[in-house]
Formats: structure tokens, sequence, C-alpha cells
């Protein structure tokens, strides 16, 4: 059965806040091969004009990924999560992700299309600081597989 188009425009409640350690930001930068000084050490940080070590971008997934549970858990929306597959990702940072942000993130379904019997769900997930200053737009699209058998 192919996804409801009218979750297109839905936007979920903030997830709780995430606090950003040193710790995980040098464990992200190991697992990316990443060996920029600013992940890792907090005076080539402040030197480079940053008030503690910054994140790779890509970090950002952790928390777009996080956000996207409100999506898969909403039963209206019925998506079958075992045939998603992970389609697209983009970020926009509005400035780097550092060592003792608290982020919330917001995610919104942006768009929803069914193509040969796929459906493509759009979500948009706006990462910024408890007090509200935007620090991330991650953009990504699921695709369930086989899940608008019939549709075109």
């Amino acid at each position: 059965m192919p996804l409801d188009q009218s979750f297109i425009g839905r936007a979920y409640p903030p997830t709780r806040p995430y606090e950003v350690g040193r710790e995980k930001i040098r464990e992200f930068a190991a697992a990316i091969k990443d060996e920029s000084p600013l992940c890792r050490d907090v005076e080539a940080a402040k030197a480079a004009g940053y008030p503690d070590v910054i994140a790779p971008p890509t970090f950002a997934v952790i928390l777009s990924m996080g956000s996207h549970d409100a999506i898969v858990e909403d039963p209206q929306l019925g998506l079958d999560y075992s045939r998603v597959v992970h389609g697209q990702q983009e970020f926009t940072h509005h400035r780097p992700i550092r060592a003792g942000d608290r982020l919330v993130t917001v995610v919104h379904v942006d768009d929803i299309k069914t193509r040969a019997g796929n459906d493509f769900l759009t979500v948009r997930s706006e990462i910024s600081t408890v007090e509200g200053e935007p620090v991330c737009t991650a953009k990504s699209m699921l695709v369930a597989r086989g899940t608008a058998e019939g549709e075109e």
C-alpha cells in the first residue's frame, strides 16, 4: 500500500536534547578517518576561532537519523522500515557542530512519491540548539522498496 500523501508538510515535535561530547566527536572522526586536529584538539580548535572541538560535517547524520524515528514509528504513516534503504543525504551547515552543543531536531515530511512500486519519502531535519540557533539542515530520501506494488 503506498504511503499517505497527506503526510506531506507534517512536522514532528523536537527530539530530546542531544549533548555533543568531545569524545563522541573524536570517535566519529576516527571512524570516518578524519585526521583534522579541529576534531581532536581543543587548543587547535580555539586557535582556529572555535570555542571547542568541532565535529566533521557528516556528524549531523547522528541527529538526522535519530529524528527519523518519529516518522518510522508513526503507525498512521505505515512505513515498513524493514523495506527501507537510504537513498540520498545532504547537509547544509549554518555553523559547525561543536562540543558542548545541546541540539534538538525537528523532522519534516517534505515529499512522498511512488515510482515503479517503491515509495520515496523525502524528509528534512532541522537541527538547532536548545536556544533555537540554527545549526544544520539535513535532507534525506528514504526508499521503501516494493511497498507501493501496482502503483505508478
